[in-house]
């Protein structure tokens, strides 16, 4: 009998293929690299079919590592970057490069969006989010604004990894925690909202069937098969967006477990019983992976991706080890300077795609590693700016809180942020993220596990903590109010900034 599960993530910068066994061990992980395109400042773009041939290079990398065939994976499960725009003609060819969760270029479009919807107040309340240029429904208008040609010939709106789950299987599907990922969706209802697609115009038909995450939505046709080594027939399930297959992943599925993820961006993530909205849609509100729940996440666009752009610009051949335990010897605080990681824009809770990063309170005493431990510190503020929302929406007291990611890796950068948020971290023995979380729904439709908070009980245990340091603690307590200043001190220059010319 077929024994595996394999998880597929489709990310901004890999695709992975990840085999699970029975018992929630890893087998196999391979990781094909993918590149994004900038064709114009603030674009974030990628090209649908580098995903496809990521996907199918890293599947078979997989089963090789593993020496297994096609015929041991008893079920697929997806996850990948959400809101990401894929348009496709009416004979499913790809449109145009897909616009990604990072690209900043529709602000214009989400005023749009609130005035069709009557008001940022409504369209809270239907979709459980105010409209952000990350989003999905905001890239179909702009495309309708400035490509209408592209626009005339759409009749298929997809995500990142639906992309690749069509390519599987020859199916239009989407999970109901990407599908709500969006601006499209009904929150409450759990599914495409009438309300929201009359007013934006945008045809139903346009938009494929959801399906909650361990439901089969196709099979792995004869010709993916021939692709990726896979059996003909194996079921593909629905999975999830990355961040909420993310948190099965960790184990973060039930209510005062928090998920944080140190990934490119930084996400705070709260699994709800309800439908629950922060009221100024400073929090996204998404349909979870596990059927029947929902969550709360506050996103930082540049959290390891602010790392990963201070090593690459300051810091070029230094490794990161070498790089995070120099900054070791800078004291909490990192003597007065702070670092606004805004390099992307930001989303919690500032929505603000002109937002700037910038280092404050530089001094001629600073050295290197006072500036690396600062874009630490800087980070773990933001995330602490995300935390403090959710008690505003309803949110049950923080009981633990689940750290994953990249970033996540270092310990110094662990008891940083602990010390900041003021809570203990809590590391778990699955390491490998979404992928993980994808492969655990994949099992639970397979009938592996009863559901999915059976099979996280059963393949997830906690293998470290890092308790918040008091006297650092302390320290960040006092700088953390004039971290909080910044951003409204430079809100207005930011803006004058965007608008010059390039």
């Amino acid at each position: 009998m077929a024994r595996l599960f394999l998880g597929i993530d489709v990310s901004t910068t890999g695709a992975k293929a990840l085999l699970v066994d029975g018992k929630g061990a890893v087998v196999a992980s391979a990781t094909t690299p993918l590149t994004l395109s900038t064709p114009k400042p603030l674009w974030s773009e990628q090209d649908p079919h580098a995903w496809w041939t990521g996907v199918t290079r890293s599947i078979q990398t997989a089963l090789a590592a593993a020496k297994v065939g096609g015929a041991d994976v008893a079920a697929v499960g997806l996850t990948g970057q959400m809101h990401g725009l894929v348009l496709l003609d009416g004979e499913r060819r790809v449109l145009r490069p897909a616009i990604l969760w990072n690209d900043q270029r529709t602000g214009a479009q989400c005023d749009e969006i609130r005035t069709r919807m009557g008001g940022r107040a409504r369209l809270v309340q239907v979709t459980g989010n105010d409209a952000l240029t990350g989003f999905t429904a905001p890239k179909i208008l702009w495309v309708r604004e400035h490509e209408p040609d592209v626009y005339a010939r759409a009749r298929l709106v997809l995500l990142p990894k639906d992309y690749v789950r069509l390519r599987l299987t020859d199916v239009a599907a989407m999970d109901k925690a990407d599908g709500s990922g969006t601006l499209l969706f009904d929150l409450g209802a759990r599914d495409w909202s009438p309300e929201v697609l009359r007013a934006l115009d945008i045809p139903r038909a346009w938009l494929p069937p959801t399906h909650e995450g361990p439901e089969v939505t196709g099979r792995i046709t004869g010709e993916a098969a021939a692709a990726t080594g896979l059996r003909e027939g194996t079921p593909v399930m629905a999975g999830g967006g990355d961040q909420a297959a993310g948190a099965v992943g960790a184990g973060a599925i039930a209510p005062g477990v928090v998920s944080l993820t140190l990934g490119t961006s930084g996400v705070v993530l709260a699994t709800t019983d309800a439908p629950l909205v922060e009221p100024e849609g400073r929090l996204h509100a998404f349909c979870h992976a596990v059927p029947g729940k929902w969550h709360l996440m506050g996103v930082t666009l540049s959290a390891a991706g602010s790392l990963q752009w201070y090593r690459d610009t300051l810091a070029a051949g230094e490794s990161f080890d070498a790089l995070v335990a120099e900054a070791a010897a800078a004291p909490a605080g990192s003597e007065g300077l702070i670092f606004l990681p805004y390099l992307s824009g930001e989303r919690t809770p500032y929505p603000d795609p002109l937002a700037r990063g910038a280092f404050v309170g530089l001094t001629v005493r600073h050295r290197r590693a006072h500036l690396t431990r600062a874009v630490l510190e800087g980070v773990a503020f933001s995330m602490r700016d995300c935390l403090g929302l959710f008690a505003g929406a309803g949110q049950s007291a923080v009981s633990q809180i689940r750290v994953a990611g990249g970033g996540a890796k270092g310990p110094l950068w662990r008891k940083i942020v602990a010390s900041v948020l003021g809570v203990e971290l809590v590391t778990v023995n699955s390491t490998e993220g979404a992928a993980y979380g994808a492969a655990l729904l994949a099992g639970v439709g397979a009938g592996a596990w009863t559901d999915v908070g059976a099979a996280c009980a059963s393949a997830i245990a906690v293998t470290g903590r890092d308790a918040p340091d008091a006297a650092w603690q302390r320290a960040y307590d006092a700088l953390y109010p004039r971290y909080r200043a910044l951003y409204p001190a430079l809100k207005s220059e930011f803006a004058a900034l965007g608008g010059l010319p390039t």
